[in-house]
């Protein structure tokens, strides 16, 4: 596995430790604001990994020879994809 997948996996792995202190925090009932304070910190670090995995996907495009147009509409499709969700 390359290097950027292994940060992939253990940022991964942070994030599900942050949704399991979530949940924890909630049947707690913590207060709203230390709740949503986790929420968002959670939501932030799930956008930094989407743009890891869109850039190590684009990276993979390139290394198997697209064409600038192919790689372009993948692109589109991707960041289409990645904002809807967001």
């Amino acid at each position: 596995m390359g290097e950027e997948k292994t940060k992939l996996f253990k940022r991964l792995k942070k994030i599900e430790g942050q949704i399991k202190g979530l949940q924890k925090m909630i049947h707690q009932d913590r207060s709203c604001e230390e709740i949503i304070t986790q929420l968002s910190s959670i939501s932030g670090a799930l956008k930094g990994v989407g743009m890891m995995i869109i850039k190590i996907y684009l990276k993979e495009c390139l290394q198997k020879g697209k064409s600038i147009e192919e790689i372009e509409r993948e692109f589109q499709k991707i960041i289409k994809r990645f904002i809807v969700n967001l």
